[in-house]
């Protein structure tokens, strides 16, 4: 029996198959393949990512694969102003700016997630200009960038629909350094929260506590590496039966998608008395494997108020016909 003739050469005519199908496989691949080369393989591919919908997730993480010499933020620019306003989902890694975010925020009414990681350029006036028009964001992760409370404030008043949040930073033991600012901000700004991810974040267990008080819809904490915290005694108890999915700061960070390796910046003898180290000082004060009673229960609501250049990169009208 012959095979078929599309497969007589022993390949498939990929020109055949049906729209969606074609669509769904070309979409796994990253921004910067399809508008570099991808697109430019036929005329009917062509023509597919001329669609909006093809745009409406606009993934820019970088897998390593991107050419230095392509403007990788004007390449951002150029895939969501193909969206022509239907774009819900980006990823921007390391490239994002102020102006870039604006540009965004700008053409996109529709956005429900916002994904920023490494980006040093965008800051806490510059998320806090383009909240405003983001009022349907749901999902914000933020990881490793420059940004503060200020910039959490302004999304908490901004965005009501927001249900999940990643606040995330490089997680160390030394110095030890604790800061409530940001829990606050969440706690204070976000009640509709369901998911909340701080990952090496500097926040104590008051800061938890504001969290649980102000956000009463939570469902999952994630606070690995977040070496303030104990979550010892009522703290604990009151997290078990409050969160369905609690990660605690010593738990494994296997399926953390960045790194975790924790990297020190001072020395355990400004922290910590002689022969003892950070990590005794961790195990000793974890208390709450067996919830015990020496958690701070004495928080207030007056503790809670004194924290306070597109490159040309193809040819517009070139026409494979």
């Amino acid at each position: 029996m012959e095979p078929p003739p599309d497969l007589a050469d022993g390949f498939p005519n990929w020109l055949e198959l049906p729209r969606d199908v074609t669509a769904s496989i070309l979409l796994r691949l990253g921004v910067a393949e399809i508008l570099t080369s991808v697109q430019m393989v036929c005329s009917p591919w062509r023509n597919l990512f001329k669609d909006p919908s093809m745009w409406r997730t606009v993934d820019m993480r970088n897998r390593g694969d991107w050419d230095i010499s392509y403007d990788i933020e004007m390449m951002c620019r150029h895939a969501v102003d193909r969206s022509c306003g239907q774009l819900v989902d980006i990823n921007v890694e390391y490239f994002g700016t102020d102006e870039l975010l604006r540009h965004i925020a700008d053409s996109s009414s529709q956005l429900k997630r916002l994904r920023l990681h490494c980006d040093d350029d965008i800051s806490d006036e510059g998320l806090s200009e383009v909240a405003a028009k983001l009022s349907l964001l749901e999902e914000l992760a933020i990881s490793h960038c420059s940004l503060s409370k200020e910039a959490l404030k302004a999304v908490g008043r901004c965005c009501p629909l927001l249900k999940s949040l990643k606040f995330n930073n490089e997680g160390y033991r030394t110095p030890h350094i604790e800061c409530d600012e940001e829990a606050l901000a969440i706690a204070k700004n976000m009640p509709g929260l369901r998911h909340l991810q701080l990952f090496g974040n500097k926040l104590t267990n008051d800061g938890v506590q504001a969290i649980l008080d102000g956000c009463p819809h939570l469902e999952s904490l994630d606070l690995r590496q977040c070496f303030n915290v104990t979550l010892a005694g009522n703290l604990g108890r009151r997290c078990a039966e409050q969160i369905k999915d609690l990660r605690r700061p010593l738990d494994p960070t296997d399926d953390y998608e960045f790194d975790a390796e924790l990297h020190d910046y001072g020395s355990f003898d400004d922290d910590y008395p002689s022969g003892s180290s950070d990590i005794d000082h961790l195990l000793n004060s974890y208390g709450y494997y067996e919830f015990s009673d020496s958690s701070n229960s004495d928080y207030d609501d007056q503790d809670y108020d004194d924290f306070t250049n597109y490159r040309d990169i193809y040819d517009p009208d070139f026409d494979f016909d």
